[in-house]
């Protein structure tokens, strides 16, 4: 099996033989940027670098300027990095010099082209190039991203650190990334922890959306209604996030219950979730993949085929009214929600 586009840009970078050009593409435009330096600095010598990296921005280019950049040759160096931002606004005749360069690239350059968050994808582009995605981390890939980060900071951070600065910060790369700045400072060096994670971002174990989110699936209205003021007060943590993240758990539960009923062994469940959730990578969690199957399973027990089909209205009405400015405050529309969706194990309790 031929290795992913990123897995062969990360060899290129280690080996120094790179190919001559390069599309980054996708909605994480942290990574993009990332990668960039990191192919600048390996493939340019720092003393004659300012002769050798030239950067242009497609809208502000036009198709003499961009000819002329392309057919540039290094200076006292054997390569030299060109990088075109925003490369879907290209005019027609700029574009055209491009992908006629394309079909005979020079050796001793290497290109990037940078698509910004949100392009349509380039199919004619991607074509002539490696075509390079930078898709929004999932969960379990933001784990990773944090622990990788902390080791390029030269220090550790301890797995549930990890998960608390995840739950606080979303997808959010640059705000992660500023916030192990802090927390190495902090730390001074020393392994990042819980309680620097408390300190500093301002995340307490047992006060994060995937606790909001366990209490909920176990119907514990009361342990849940007590979480939610403190949750919402965590940075790139919003009522609209809570729903959509509580929308996943509930069509995940409702999932694994259906494939019970059609004969899936319940041994099977955890797998097959996981699976449903690799086919759907940008789904929201709350918490790394792993974890959430365990939760979605264990809870099949609390809830029932008729709440499943109950609390889809109530999260598209919280949805609603959430992006109402002009309805109730984000804490009294999650109470309400999450009061209504507990409800259902209080009436099996009473029967």
């Amino acid at each position: 099996m031929a290795p992913s586009p990123l897995s062969a840009l990360k060899t290129a970078l280690k080996s120094g033989a790179f190919e001559p050009a390069y599309h980054f593409h996708g909605d994480e435009d942290f990574l993009k940027d990332s990668w960039i330096r990191d192919v600048i600095a390996r493939a340019t010598d720092p003393a004659t670098r300012d002769f050798n990296l030239e950067t242009r921005r497609g809208g502000e280019v036009d198709a003499r300027t961009l000819a002329t950049a392309l057919e540039a040759m290094p200076m006292m160096a054997e390569r030299r990095v060109m990088v075109v931002r925003d490369v879907p606004s290209l005019k027609k005749d700029a574009r055209g010099i491009l992908l006629k360069y394309l079909d005979r690239p020079a050796s001793d350059t290497i290109l990037l082209l940078v698509s910004p968050a949100g392009a349509k994808a380039d199919a004619e582009l991607n074509a002539k190039v490696v075509s390079v995605p930078f898709d929004t981390l999932s969960e379990d890939a933001l784990v990773k991203w944090v622990a990788h980060r902390a080791g390029q900071l030269d220090v550790t951070i301890t797995p549930s650190a990890a998960e608390l600065l995840c739950s606080a910060a979303g997808n959010d790369l640059a705000l992660m990334a500023g916030e192990l700045d802090k927390l190495r400072n902090y730390t001074n060096g020393a392994e990042i922890d819980d309680a620097a994670i408390a300190a500093i971002v301002g995340v307490t174990a047992g006060e994060t959306l995937a606790d909001l989110l366990d209490a909920v699936a176990q119907r514990d209205g009361t342990r849940g209604i007590r979480l939610i003021a403190p949750i919402l007060l965590q940075p790139k943590t919003t009522g609209v996030s809570i729903v959509m993240a509580l929308t996943t758990q509930i069509l995940a539960i409702g999932w694994a219950m259906a494939a019970k009923d059609r004969g899936v062994a319940q041994g099977r469940l955890e797998s097959e979730l996981f699976g449903l959730l690799k086919a759907n990578p940008s789904s929201i969690t709350g918490r790394p993949w792993g974890e959430a199957v365990k939760v979605w399973v264990r809870a099949m027990p609390k809830w029932t085929a008729a709440d499943i089909d109950h609390a889809l209205p109530m999260l598209l009405a919280a949805d609603r009214a959430l992006k109402d400015s002009k309805v109730s405050t984000e804490e009294q529309v999650l109470v309400s929600l999450v009061l209504a969706l507990s409800a259902g194990s209080k009436r099996r309790v009473a029967a």
